[in-house]
Formats: structure tokens, C-alpha cells, sequence
């Protein structure tokens, strides 16, 4: 897969398009905007449904990104006002997972993962279609696929916290764990009321009511094979990690480097761990020379090269 990527990289990378998240929050809030008009329109004219594919409205398989994002206009005022909230920090955070993601995988590894996602979940209704339940309508993958991108930031950053409720902080590591778990139940689940629909009978209704429950299931596990995919592809070859760690080891012989003592600076905004006991420091691979970063600026920096 690492050959793969690179071979695909060397003759199609200058066709990757920087900061790709941007434009996939543009398409996230035109789907939220559309569930709070009218969200039947969208699954009467946009959804994934291969049939309809199959009988000439090819537009939905592009359409079917505009999934509606979950609130409604027609919830409480109170309720709305939640829904705003939760949404306004999804986006934060697609943005702050997505532009984590590219500045280590790369501008094009990263296109290709969210591409790759959008496929895989063309394919998985495809085949949803093509088998005995003759499933038409298929769940949108694509929310799970966004979502996804947490547990790659999560394993490079498993130390970062989050202030969950806004109160309470909490490790990364741990929200990808219970997050994990939760995905794992929901495959078993939507796979357990699926199959049990199918045994109270063959009838369209209930045909189609377990296809649905199917779907579900379908698109975490095609989301989570993705995550995997790219993860084991993306990681550090042996090289890189072997220059990342002589270039530790060269630093951490000198001591009594920085004011008070510090070992670790980071090169972006200065701080130590003297400063704030609990930042993380990492050197980056993808500089040229001995620069350590804070985990605010490991995934944010410009990175520095020195050309000849």
C-alpha cells in the first residue's frame, strides 16, 4: 500500500488540492442547511439510492455528500439552540482533525483518504444493491468517514486533552477508546435488529427496514477499514523514525540547553515544559535540523527546509 500511495503520489500529487477539509465543511453545512429546509428533499432527489442511480439520476452519486447533519428546524427552540452549538464544534473540529491530518500524511495522502472514503462507500451500496435484500437506499458513509479522522489524531496526539462538557478534561487517547467502543456496538446492533427484522418475515417492509439497518452497519465498518487502510499506510517508515530518534538523542545529550534548565522548547511559540508541565514536545520529521514542537504547533507549523 506504501509503494502503492507513493507511485500515485509521484505522478498525481500536484493535482491535490491544499486544506481539502474546507471544502468538505462547506459541503457538511450545505447538507445542514438542507436538512433544516426540507430534509425529505434530500432523500427524495439526493440520496445514495442505486436504483435510481441505475434508472439515469447519476447526480446522487455525488449528491449523497449533502447528507442533512442530524438537527432539525422542527426540534424545540431549546433543542435547535443545542443542535447549533454541537454543530458549530463538529465543525471545529473536522477543521482541527482534517488540517492535522494533512500536515502529517501530506496534502495528497490526505485527499486520497477522504476520495478513497467516498469510493468505498459507492462500492459498499453497490453491493448492498446487488445482493439478496436488493437494498436500494443506502445510510450516507460519508459522516462516519469525517469522523474517522478522529482516531488518526488520536493516535498521533494521544496525550492532547480535550475539556469534555467543556468542564471536564480528558486525554484523547481515552475519547477514541470509548468512541471505539461505541462504533463496535453500533455494528453489533444495527447487524442484531437487521437480521431479527428479516426473521419476523419477507414482506417489502420489513425487507427494506433491515437494509437499512444493514446499511449502518456497513458504512462504520467502511469508514474504520479506511482509517485503517491509511494508518498503516501512513505511518513513518523505519528511516524516518530511525532520524527522529538520533536527532533526540543528539538533543537530549545537551543539557541545560534552555533558561532555568529547559530540555524542551518548542520552536514555534517558545514555551518549556517548565511553562506547563503537561505539553507534550515532538520533533518533526519532515524538518531538516533538530526543531522540537509543542502539541499545539506539531501538526500546525510551516515546516522548515534548507535547500543547497
Amino acid at each position: 500500500m506504501e509503494k502503492f500511495l507513493n507511485a500515485l503520489e509521484r505522478k498525481f500529487g500536484r493535482y491535490a488540492v491544499p486544506d481539502l477539509i474546507k471544502y468538505v465543511v462547506i459541503i457538511y453545512c450545505a447538507g445542514a442547511v438542507i436538512g433544516l429546509v426540507n430534509p425529505y428533499f434530500y432523500y427524495q432527489y439526493l440520496s445514495l439510492n442505486m436504483n435510481a442511480v441505475f434508472h439515469g439520476q447519476i447526480w446522487r452519486l455525488f449528491t449523497f455528500l449533502l447528507e442533512p447533519s442530524g438537527f432539525s428546524s422542527g426540534s424545540s427552540m431549546g433543542g435547535f439552540l443545542i443542535g447549533i452549538i454541537f454543530f458549530f464544534f463538529q465543525v471545529n473540529l473536522f477543521f482541527l482533525f482534517g488540517r492535522s491530518l494533512e500536515a502529517a500524511w501530506g496534502t495528497f495522502r490526505f485527499n486520497m483518504y477522504i476520495v478513497s472514503g467516498f469510493l468505498f462507500n459507492i462500492i459498499a451500496a453497490l453491493i448492498l444493491y446487488l445482493s439478496p435484500l436488493h437494498v436500494s437506499n443506502y445510510d450516507s458513509g460519508m459522516q462516519y468517514i469525517y469522523w474517522s479522522m478522529f482516531f488518526a489524531f488520536a493516535l498521533m496526539n494521544p496525550d492532547m486533552e480535550f475539556l469534555l462538557y467543556a468542564v471536564l478534561p480528558i486525554k484523547v487517547k481515552w475519547l477514541a477508546l470509548l468512541d471505539a467502543v461505541y462504533m463496535v456496538y453500533q455494528i453489533i446492533n444495527s447487524l442484531y435488529l437487521g437480521f431479527r427484522t428479516l426473521a419476523q418475515g419477507a414482506s417489502v417492509i420489513y425487507t427494506t427496514t433491515a437494509g437499512a439497518y444493514f446499511s449502518i452497519a456497513i458504512a462504520i465498518i467502511v469508514a474504520m477499514a479506511n482509517f485503517l487502510i491509511y494508518f498503516f499506510a501512513t505511518r513513518q517508515s523505519p528511516r524516518a523514525r530511525m532520524q527522529q530518534k538520533r536527532r533526540k538523542r543528539s538533543f537530549e545529550r545537551q543539557t541545560n540547553q534552555y533558561a532555568n534548565g529547559a530540555r524542551h522548547r518548542c520552536a514555534v511559540c517558545g514555551r518549556t515544559e517548565l511553562d506547563d508541565d503537561s505539553l507534550d514536545f515532538r520533533y518533526c520529521s519532515k524538518c531538516d535540523g533538530n526543531y522540537e514542537y509543542c502539541s499545539d504547533h506539531l501538526f500546525t507549523h510551516q515546516h522548515v527546509k534548507k535547500f543547497m
